[in-house]
C-alpha cells in the first residue's frame, strides 16, 4: 500500500511533507536553512549546536567574526516559487550561517612593497609602490561604500624581506577574514629592452600583459584562499580583462609558477611569505603589467582602477554571500 501513505513511518512522512512544501510554496532565502534541519533530524533528542567563540586581549583590534543569521542588520526576502525547484542553486539551501555581516567582515588590503623598497619600475620610470597605493585606496573606498567598514589598508615600512614579515604580523594581529595583496607586474630583467622616456633612460617589455592571481598551497586555509582567488579571477575576466600567461613558460626562470586554473589566471606561489604565513585566507593580485608601455597607460588611469576595484568588490560580495552571484544585489 505504498501509494496510500499507510504504514509510512513518521520521519518519512515529515520528509515527504517537506519536499512537497518545497515544490508548492514560495521559499524565503533567509529561512531556507530549515530544510536541511528536517533531513538531519532524528528520533533521538537533538544535541545543541556548538558555536565557536574566541577571546582576545582588550588592547587588540576588534575581532571580525562571521555573522550568524539573526545578527544580519537587514533581512532580505526573495521569493523563488516562480522559478521552480529546479532553478534553485544548492548554495541557496545552505544554512544562512555561511554568510557574513559586511559591517564585521574584515579585509586587509596590503599595499605591495614600501617607500624604501618600491618594487618594479614602470616603462615610464614610476615605482610600482605608487601604482599599488592608488589601486588599493580605490578598492578600499569601494568596499567601505558597500558596507565593508572594517576594511583595513596596510602600509608597511622598511626593506623588502623585513617588510614582508611586518605585514604578515600586522594582518594576523588585525584578525582579518581575508588578506589581499595588491601589486603590479613586470618581467625578469633578461626580457627588458632599452628606450628613453622624457629624456631619461628606461626599460620596457611589450611582450606580455594582463593580470594574474596567486595563492600558496602552504597557507593554513589554502582551500578558502583558492576559492577567493577564483572569484577574483572570474570577476576580472568578466570585466573584459585577460590574464598573464607567461608564468608557465621556462623563459620566466625562477619566476615560473604552476597555473591552477587556465580560465581565471590563478597561479600557485607557495613560498611567498605574505601568502603562506598569514593565518587567514590570502591572495595576491598582480593587477596588470606596468613594464608594458601600452598597459602602463591603462593601469595609470582612473577608469582602469575603477574596473579592477569593481571586480574585487564583486568577488568579496560573492565570497561573503554566495546568493549575490545567483540573484544579484539584494
Amino acid at each position: 500500500m505504498a501509494g496510500s501513505g499507510f504504514g509510512v513511518r513518521p520521519r518519512r512522512r515529515a520528509i515527504i511533507a517537506a519536499m512537497a512544501a518545497l515544490v508548492l510554496l514560495p521559499i524565503e532565502i533567509s529561512d531556507a536553512g530549515w530544510l536541511s534541519d528536517v533531513f538531519k533530524s532524528s528520533s533521538k533528542p537533538g544535541k545543541p549546536s556548538k558555536h565557536v567563540t574566541s577571546s582576545k586581549p582588550a588592547t587588540s583590534p576588534k575581532r571580525a567574526t562571521l555573522a550568524k543569521p539573526a545578527a544580519s542588520p537587514k533581512r532580505h526576502t526573495v521569493k523563488l516559487a516562480a522559478l521552480g525547484p529546479a532553478a534553485l542553486h544548492p548554495s541557496a539551501l545552505k544554512p544562512a550561517a555561511t554568510m557574513c555581516d559586511p559591517s564585521k567582515f574584515r579585509i586587509v588590503l596590503d599595499v605591495g612593497h614600501t617607500a624604501e623598497s618600491e618594487g618594479a619600475i614602470s616603462a615610464r620610470n614610476v615605482a610600482e609602490f605608487v601604482f599599488n597605493q592608488r589601486l588599493a585606496r580605490r578598492i578600499e573606498e569601494k568596499l567601505k561604500a558597500d558596507g565593508y567598514s572594517e576594511t583595513r589598508l596596510l602600509l608597511t615600512e622598511g626593506k623588502a624581506k623585513r617588510s614582508l614579515v611586518r605585514r604578515v604580523d600586522a594582518a594576523n594581529n588585525l584578525h582579518a577574514n581575508l588578506f589581499l595583496s595588491i601589486h603590479h607586474d613586470s618581467v625578469p630583467d633578461k626580457l627588458l629592452e632599452n628606450w628613453e622616456f622624457e629624456g631619461k633612460k628606461s626599460h620596457f617589455s611589450d611582450r606580455f600583459s594582463g593580470y594574474s592571481v596567486f595563492v600558496s598551497r602552504n597557507n593554513p586555509d589554502f582551500k578558502t584562499s583558492l576559492s577567493f582567488a577564483e572569484l577574483v579571477g572570474k570577476e576580472m575576466k568578466a570585466q573584459g580583462l585577460q590574464f598573464a600567461q607567461q608564468y608557465t613558460q621556462a623563459i620566466m626562470g625562477r619566476y615560473q609558477h604552476p597555473l591552477l586554473n587556465k580560465e581565471t589566471g590563478v597561479y600557485s606561489y607557495d613560498k611567498l611569505i605574505v601568502l603562506k604565513s598569514t593565518r587567514m585566507p590570502a591572495v595576491l593580485l598582480e593587477a596588470g603589467s606596468i613594464i608594458n608601455r601600452d598597459e602602463e597607460l591603462k593601469m595609470d588611469s582612473p577608469e582602469r582602477r575603477d574596473i579592477i576595484s569593481s571586480a574585487v568588490v564583486a568577488a568579496v560580495k560573492e565570497f561573503c554571500d554566495p546568493r549575490w552571484a545567483i540573484l544579484g544585489p539584494l
